[in-house]
């Protein structure tokens, strides 16, 4: 299948709050055909694409780099790019990603000591920042970076593997974050990434979710990732 580049979709800010996006994770394409599986999302009506992008140090698995993100770019240059880094010294690859294209950069409070000194390094590349929390963290330490924060990712499984079964108890973290949110007037966006299926979309939306980051469902589903990203849509709706 032959990729041309996307030049007809709408400008979208990835910022503020609304419906609910849905962010295909490239973890679960064919990786000898990313291009076609990240063009199938996109024309199938993903609003995002997320890049798992993995080291084998933080997380026990390899996956890929900014090249990969370079690549896709140009295919794609109306498409947010979302790209989540599971890696140590988190720091020390923004601004690689950044200049690959990367619209959003989400690094873990986990593997970032001097957390605020990293978000803000990936808004002086003109970047949207995010931190991700494993199951087990708990959301306070948000406190102290709120002024340069844009999204927070609530991850409902354990990070390193696609097709995880989805945890519960980390699950209740989305209301406490919503609740969060709205006490301190804050505008962070919050995704959730970890076993989003039919099943656990609409809960993890009516307690505040506003992007879905999805990889087996979609790449996995009967009739392929258009199929896929419609059904978590209508579940994330109610309809």
């Amino acid at each position: 299948m032959m990729i041309e580049p996307v030049a007809s979709l709408p400008h979208m800010d990835i910022l503020p709050r609304g419906d609910v996006r849905i962010s295909p994770s490239l973890l679960s394409a064919d990786f000898a055909h990313f291009a076609e599986g990240a063009g199938l999302c996109v024309h199938g009506g993903a609003d995002w694409l997320h890049f798992d992008v993995m080291d084998g140090q933080f997380v026990p698995n390899l996956t890929f780099g900014a090249e990969l993100v370079r690549a896709l770019r140009p295919l794609f240059p109306t498409t947010p790019f979302d790209v989540h880094l599971m890696v140590e010294r988190p720091y020390d690859y923004v601004e690689n990603f950044a200049a690959a294209g990367a619209d959003l950069i989400t690094v873990h409070a986990e593997a970032a000591p001097h957390l605020q000194r990293t978000l803000a390094a990936i808004r002086a590349c003109g970047r949207r920042s995010g931190v991700a929390l494993n199951p087990a963290t708990p959301p306070s330490l948000l406190n102290y970076v709120l002024d340069d924060l844009d999204l927070v990712l609530v991850m409902t499984v354990n990070p390193g593997f696609g097709g995880q079964k989805f945890l519960p108890a980390a699950g209740d973290k989305v209301g406490d974050l919503a609740r969060f949110r709205e006490q301190e007037g804050a505008s962070f966006l919050i995704s959730v990434d970890g076993g989003v299926d039919d099943r656990t979309a609409p809960g993890l939306v009516r307690d505040g979710a506003d992007v879905l980051v999805a990889g087996s469902f979609i790449f996995h589903a009967e009739d392929g990732p258009a199929n896929g990203i419609s059904n978590l849509r209508a579940a994330a709706s109610g309809t």
